[in-house]
């Protein structure tokens, strides 16, 4: 049985604003949110804890850096943690939290794009742009000392733009890990109707909505917005983290399939019982999934492959 935390949860979670909605919650949402943008800023204190830079990236994001206190920065290896949010949401407060943990318990400056969001900004564009970001840090310390993160949506995009270096034929990322992946942007996988059953979050027909204005003029199998369709050899070393009362679990599921037919290297936590994004949730199954996750990116760890 999960922990009382984790059973309570989805009324926390609502309580907050983060409940279940369908689709013509959906476009209202994202209509409103594109006429009065939120802030994306960090929350404040949070320069107490870790030193925050701010910079534009060459697509012109707002781009920003944490890492300890008195860390000397070129000596730290980096991570590009890209944030879910079903594309048209901006990063939040739980995403703040987990990259300033991985940035003070880590020997690592963790990068945060501040990326535009849909229908705005389509994958077309976005996809290459955080390519674009990532192969320049990848030029700055090597692949060697780089890690690709992304939770949701932000999942999605990550290995996305994991394939997208590959194309470059560039070398893998050390490390790329998925929270909870997006992976297939029609989000029409039949497992995903008997998983909705026990999802108190995340709604099929809201993701298609979100979907479609992400893809914009693209083709819903094209790898940019669903990377599970992609090639999915040479991409170094992959985590998942998936809980199994989340509709995206069947993503996961799916990406373990496939990925085992590859010569990448897979590492797969499932939890049953556990909601979406859970590494990012205040739970103790949350709190054990970070201690994980530091674990997985760690450089000063040894990679190992659990299928």
């Amino acid at each position: 049985m999960t922990s009382l935390a984790n059973r309570l949860m989805p009324a926390a979670l609502a309580l907050r604003g983060s409940r279940r909605v369908g689709a013509e919650a959906t476009l209202r949402e994202m209509a409103s949110r594109a006429l009065r943008p939120r802030s994306f800023s960090p929350p404040r204190g949070l320069d107490r804890r870790v030193d925050i830079r701010l910079e534009r990236s060459a697509a012109g994001w707002p781009v920003y850096s944490l890492a300890a206190h008195g860390a000397a920065r070129r000596d730290l290896d980096s991570a590009l943690y890209l944030h879910g949010g079903s594309y048209f949401r901006e990063i939040t407060r739980r995403h703040w939290r987990l990259v300033a943990d991985l940035a003070l318990s880590l020997p690592m400056e963790v990068v945060v794009p501040i990326y535009p969001l849909a229908p705005a900004a389509t994958a077309d564009v976005l996809v290459p742009a955080a390519a674009d970001l990532a192969e320049c840090l990848m030029g700055e310390r090597g692949a060697d000392r780089f890690s690709l993160l992304g939770d949701s949506a932000g999942g999605g995009m990550a290995l996305a733009v994991a394939v997208a270096l590959r194309e470059r034929t560039l070398a893998p990322p050390r490390r790329t890990v998925l929270i909870s992946p997006w992976l297939d942007i029609a989000a029409y996988d039949p497992a995903i109707a008997d998983l909705a059953a026990h999802d108190p979050w995340l709604c099929p027909d809201a993701l298609r909505v979100a979907g479609e204005a992400y893809r914009g003029a693209l083709p819903p199998e094209d790898v940019r917005v669903s990377p599970i369709n992609a090639d999915l050899d040479d991409l170094g070393h992959v985590t998942v983290f998936t809980g199994t009362r989340d509709i995206l679990n069947a993503d996961a599921r799916r990406l373990r399939e496939r990925i085992a037919l590859s010569n990448t290297e897979f590492e797969y936590h499932e939890e049953p019982g556990l909601l979406h994004v859970y590494p990012l949730l205040p739970t103790p199954e949350g709190r054990a999934a970070r201690r994980t996750l530091r674990g997985v990116i760690d450089p000063r760890g040894a990679i190992s492959s659990v299928r």
